[in-house]
């Protein structure tokens, strides 16, 4: 890719041009309608997903075709430009003829296809193959939302596969065209850009992430039961992000290595060791939350099992104590049935009851019923019941 580059004068204004580029402009100019072409009546699906094609040479746009058909045949006819092709979740169709102008590797095209990669680097001959996993922090739902990014770099073409709502190249391609000295290194320098866009999105997910734990935090003592869920649920969220920025920080070091020996400019090389910072201090921060979230879970469940033993306890306490109250009740219910069992015999009024004309026959019943209710109350007594 080298070869085909043309490299500025001084180093300064590259540094500068580059630090523009990679600085987003707030707030962000909306960015400029492509003109539109009627689709043919055989390319129907091309135009649905080519968000834009542009050609450029020296830095600065020539052309703006409207379907892949006029791109190639615009590339051909200035063999001096560079063609960047967007793509939103193509047509199997589109990939076969984009693979067969740029003599693209069919295994690369099959990953575009399918998606659902790993963050890699390949190299094919003078093209890389570089998929990306790019993030954003929905605020509304609090969770994170992925996408999938696959981008072929030759000598003159730079071609983006996006799968997912990450990153927002237009952006990049719109920062890029306001300094055409840096886009003039060529399609490198383009490649540099959406790593550093890439890398840039992570840091709003990673705020959001560390507010999302401090507030976990607080409701696992403050006792919030469905803290649990949310919990396991931002786990599997920082799971997927370790698996998007921890192969970035291998990639990113591949293309260091090889900077001698695809003559990368120097500027370029500054720029993307500092990519490669941020990407190491990002894969840390996700180290650090997946821990975090380890140990809140495991404290949560602590606490979760000291909350059901104390209520365990505080159940078989207030059994134990029921258990006393009816042991009382039961001792004084059999204590005052004696008196009361002795009184309706008598008080059953029968002609031959020998005890109703005898004159110690009430004295007699009385002792009775003090005889039987002490004996109660001294055996119920021993018994701890009363």
């Amino acid at each position: 890719m080298s070869e085909r580059r043309a490299r500025p004068a001084s180093k300064n204004p590259v540094k500068s041009a580059w630090r523009r580029a990679l600085t987003p402009q707030q707030p962000p100019e909306p960015p400029p309608p492509a003109p539109t072409a009627p689709p043919a009546a055989s390319e129907p699906a091309e135009v649905a997903s080519v968000v834009q094609a542009a050609l450029y040479r020296d830095g600065v746009r020539v052309s703006s075709p409207a379907t892949l058909a006029e791109t190639f045949r615009e590339l051909r006819e200035q063999p001096s430009g560079m063609a960047w092709i967007g793509l939103a979740r193509p047509t199997e169709a589109e990939l076969l003829s984009l693979a067969a102008e740029f003599d693209l590797h069919p295994l690369s095209v099959e990953d575009a296809m399918e998606a659902h990669q790993r963050p890699k680097l390949e190299r094919y001959g003078d093209t890389l193959f570089v998929v990306l996993r790019a993030a954003r922090y929905l605020d509304a739902p609090e969770e994170v939302d992925f996408g999938e990014l696959h981008v072929f770099v030759g000598p003159d073409f730079v071609i983006t596969v996006r799968h997912g709502a990450a990153p927002d190249l237009s952006a990049v391609r719109r920062r890029m065209e306001e300094t055409p000295e840096l886009l003039k290194l060529g399609p490198e320098a383009v490649l540099y850009a959406i790593l550093d866009a890439v890398v840039d999105g992570y840091e709003p997910v990673v705020a959001g992430v560390q507010i999302d734990i401090d507030e976990i935090e607080t409701e696992v003592f403050r006792g919030d039961p469905a803290v649990s869920r949310r919990i396991y649920e931002l786990s599997r969220e920082m799971v997927e992000f370790q698996r998007a920025t921890r192969p970035l920080v291998g990639m990113l070091h591949g293309l260091m290595a090889g900077f001698s020996k695809y003559g990368t400019d120097e500027e370029l090389q500054r720029y993307l060791r500092d990519v490669a910072d941020h990407v190491t201090h990002t894969s840390e921060r996700v180290d650090g939350f997946r821990q975090a979230l380890t140990e809140i879970l495991t404290v949560n469940a602590t606490l979760v099992t000291q909350q059901q033993n104390a209520e365990m306890r505080a159940l078989a306490e207030a059994g134990f104590e029921q258990n006393e109250e009816i042991k009382r009740i039961s001792s004084w219910a059999a204590i005052l049935f004696a008196p009361t069992l002795v009184g309706t015999i008598y008080g059953m009024n029968f002609d031959h009851m020998p005890e109703l004309h005898w004159a110690f026959g009430y004295p007699f019943a009385v002792l009775l019923m003090v005889a039987v209710c002490t004996s109660l109350y001294v055996i119920f007594k021993r018994k701890d019941w009363l």
